[in-house]
């Protein structure tokens, strides 16, 4: 039998294949893991990997080997228990090499640790967003987003005859005939000038021979002249088209996000972790979509993103206030015809009494035509007020592109995201 024994020092990232295979074939438990470690992280810490334990007895291989069973004979030095033709117990534990050991401690103290080993951030954010996509975007996923659009790249000597340059063609044309037809036309002229000068001398002197010569030289130019063609094939040129990409769908989320006084700590923290999971979710997975944050209380204002979060002004609420501001910004400069246009609201449900039917019409009339997708969270433990059960109007009349959730506490966040922008089999491609 031959052994092969590769000594090879190990190159970096040898074992990249297989550790993608060990993440797949224990995903279930990863995945698991991935979901307690984002609803019990903080704002700041949701970016980073995170360490995983396996259980030693999910990641066990299958063996094969002699069970315990049967006749044996077996010389034990110093045996002062047993004599010959007793029965020795079967040890306890399950299968042929189970036992004390192989799990957890044992009453002799022995055991194996659960296997642990750590996630990589992009490795944890994959996890952490596998499945999930924007709703209802047009055509195709914006990681893929470019489609090719054919533009004027300069001129070519092939082409087809459609794309021929014929201003070019006779610009080249003409400089060719220049360039061809100067030297002979030098030595035409030269001809010409000793044929005159001969013909001027007396008859006497007068050499026919060279005169024959001459008009012979002076015949065969001016043939050459007219052999050269007013126009060639290499006088020919084409425009060149090269393909480029070009946007084909772009995409815009709008994060809304209440901070009145009704919004408790607890509830802003919770809002800014849900915002937080849909910005590293757009971030991972694709890479022509723009954010908007507007931040609203009895006043909405288009922020950029550390005042989004950090932030501590707050007031009164009026929920229209902010519906009015998106519609300003979508006017301005996102058009509905060349955007993609989503929405994410977090809110508590408290709203000024008059306000929530102002936010239901603003939504039937003018957003909800516009938008591709609308998310509504309501973050609290209690009953819902007006503005849920007006929501619930507009969800009736859009029920495919408007979702409403409510977040209790901090371990509702992630499953609420992943009910709001799951994967649909019906997507629009």
């Amino acid at each position: 039998m031959t052994y092969f024994i590769d000594r090879r020092p190990n190159a970096k990232h040898k074992s990249a294949v297989n550790r993608q295979r060990f993440l797949e074939r224990y995903r279930k438990h990863i995945k698991r893991s991935v979901e307690e470690a984002v609803n019990r992280r903080s704002i700041t810490d949701m970016e980073r990997g995170e360490k995983i334990s396996i259980p030693t007895k999910d990641i066990s291989e299958p063996v094969f080997q002699h069970g315990p069973g049967g006749a044996r004979n077996i010389v034990s030095p110093g045996n002062k228990e047993f004599l010959e033709g007793d029965k020795i117990r079967r040890p306890s534990g399950q299968g042929g090499g189970g036992g004390a050991g192989e799990g957890g401690a044992s009453n002799q103290g022995e055991g194996n640790d659960e296997f642990a080993f750590t996630l990589s951030r992009e490795e944890f954010l994959e996890f952490v967003f596998d499945g999930l996509e924007l709703p209802h975007l047009q055509r195709k996923p914006l990681k893929s987003l470019e489609e090719i659009k054919m533009v004027r790249a300069g001129l070519a000597r092939d082409g087809v005859p459609s794309r021929i340059s014929i201003t070019r063609s006779m610009r080249e044309a003409y400089a060719r005939r220049i360039a061809m037809r100067a030297p002979i036309k030098r030595a035409l002229k030269e001809a010409q000038e000793a044929l005159a000068a001969e013909e001027r001398k007396d008859p006497v002197l007068r050499n026919p021979a060279r005169v024959g010569e001459l008009k012979a030289e002076i015949e065969r130019l001016e043939k050459r002249i007219d052999a050269i063609p007013f126009i060639d094939t290499y006088d020919l040129r084409y425009h060149q088209l090269a393909a480029q990409p070009q946007p084909s769908s772009q995409a815009v989320m709008f994060c809304v996000m209440d901070v009145s006084g009704s919004m408790t700590q607890n509830h802003k923290d919770i809002a800014k972790r849900f915002f937080l999971l849909l910005y590293l979710f757009l971030e991972k997975h694709y890479e022509k979509v723009e954010l908007v944050f507007v931040r609203h209380h009895t006043a909405a204002r288009e922020v950029n993103e550390e005042e989004f979060f950090y932030s501590r002004e707050t007031g009164g609420t009026i929920v229209s206030s902010a519906l009015n501001l998106v519609n300003k910004i979508i006017e301005k400069r996102y058009p509905s015809g060349q955007w993609n246009l989503y929405v994410a609201q977090t809110s508590d449900g408290d709203n000024w009494d008059d306000d929530s039917n102002i936010c239901r019409d603003l939504l039937v009339k003018q957003l909800m035509p516009q938008l591709q997708y609308y998310a509504y969270v309501e973050i609290t433990p209690h009953d819902h007020q007006s503005l849920w059960h007006e929501y619930e109007a507009v969800a009736a009349q859009f029920p495919e592109r408007f979702a409403m959730r409510q977040i209790v506490d901090a371990g509702d966040i992630y499953p609420v995201f992943r009910e709001l922008f799951k994967r649909r089999m019906s997507q629009e491609r």
